[in-house]
């Protein structure tokens, strides 16, 4: 079956489901102006989404120019360990606002594999527009296709979406995911032990290519990209714990608006970024981040479908979500939350008026949250 028809198939069962929860929609939006006069900066923590790669640049691009300052955050940024902990992370309090994969988050709002359901965070806007998930090899390797990771060993972080999206993947890839086997690395260490070959492949995004061909000296990688089997997927969103976006409407509006300069200047100067990130990781390398950011730059922009930076759509969401129950990776009852809306994604999309600024669900997405 073709791979279009065949994801195709797997939505029609989930997506009506899905899909009535968005027949609803508040215009309730309601966005008051902060008050004047200066004030204490507040103090929030902000992680990564994975190490202190060039991916992560725009973060200490929005610090560095002072973007955060005058939203009225004194910001920490620390590096992050993919979707599955920064997420544990952003429940538990231990920092205010962190990138993850969204369908990273999904399935971890859905509870896939069996897991207790993660509740108690909420995106408020997108990073990507089309996910950057991938198998990443090198020449020689014996990877060009997905049938050729059967009989291989990967190696990826145990809570990444990468690893945890696999069997979606491969299911639409027509690899027999009980064929390849995964075992477990850290951002620190993953593109060593790729290019020492001790493993086959690993878990990566597609920017990380200059990366790894850096690290290998000379060696072609090959990619894997999740995005030919699985078109409608988003890469990172920003979350925050469903409570301080309740509790603090204005101040995520301010810091999601901060942290979107720095991701728009990042791609339109990525040689700036790097140069700004070096500044904060003694151990970065300024060209390969400003490379990683050139191959960011037209899943952030999607200017194809003249989508702006930042924007959700739910029924995009909508969507993905009805992809990984019809795949079985998440049992039905997870839905995106329309009925609450005010504004906190700038310019977003929602799925009730498509392209009007300032109206969007409050949890774009958000686990049944029971907290």
């Amino acid at each position: 079956m073709h791979r279009r028809t065949f994801t195709r198939t797997l939505v029609a069962a989930a997506l009506a489901t899905t899909l009535a929860a968005a027949a609803g929609c508040s215009d309730d939006a309601d966005d008051k102006s902060a008050s004047g006069g200066s004030q204490t900066l507040e103090k929030v923590t902000y992680l990564t989404s994975f190490g202190n790669f060039g991916r992560d640049s725009y973060a200490y691009v929005a610090k560095e120019k002072g973007y955060f300052k005058d939203a009225g955050f004194d910001v920490e940024i620390k590096p992050g360990n993919g979707s599955g902990e920064n997420v544990k992370s952003i429940v538990g309090g231990q920092a205010q606002f962190t990138p993850i994969d969204l369908t990273g988050g999904l399935l971890a709002a859905g509870g896939a594999g069996g897991a207790p359901k993660l509740t108690g965070f909420t995106a408020v806007a997108a990073v990507q527009q089309r996910t950057m998930a991938a198998i990443m090899s090198l020449e020689g390797y014996g990877i060009s296709a997905p049938k050729d990771l059967e009989g291989k060993t990967l190696a990826d972080t145990p809570g990444s979406v990468v690893r945890n999206l696999f069997p979606t993947y491969a299911k639409l890839a027509n690899v027999d995911a009980t064929k390849v086997k995964f075992q477990n690395g850290n951002p620190q260490t993953l593109f060593g032990t790729l290019a020492q070959h001790q493993v086959d492949g690993i878990g990566q995004f597609v920017v990380g290519k200059p990366t790894i061909e850096n690290i290998a000296k000379g060696k072609t990688a090959v990619l894997l990209p999740y995005s030919d089997y699985l078109q409608d997927l988003y890469g990172n969103v920003l979350i925050t714990s469903s409570q301080y976006a309740k509790d603090n409407p204005e101040k995520v509006k301010k810091f999601t608006g901060a942290l979107l300069k720095g991701l728009q200047d990042s791609i339109t100067n990525p040689e700036e970024a790097g140069t700004i990130l070096k500044k904060y990781v003694a151990t970065a390398d300024p060209k390969s981040a400003a490379a990683e950011l050139t191959l960011m730059a037209p899943f952030v922009r999607s200017e194809a479908s003249g989508v702006p930076v930042g924007a959700l759509d739910n029924q995009r969401v909508a969507r993905s979500i009805a992809i990984l129950q019809g795949s079985g990776q998440i049992p039905a009852g997870l839905t995106p939350e329309l009925d609450n809306s005010f504004a906190l994604l700038p310019h977003a999309l929602s799925g009730c008026r498509r392209g009007a600024p300032g109206r969007v669900p409050r949890d774009a997405l958000r686990g049944n949250d029971e907290t």
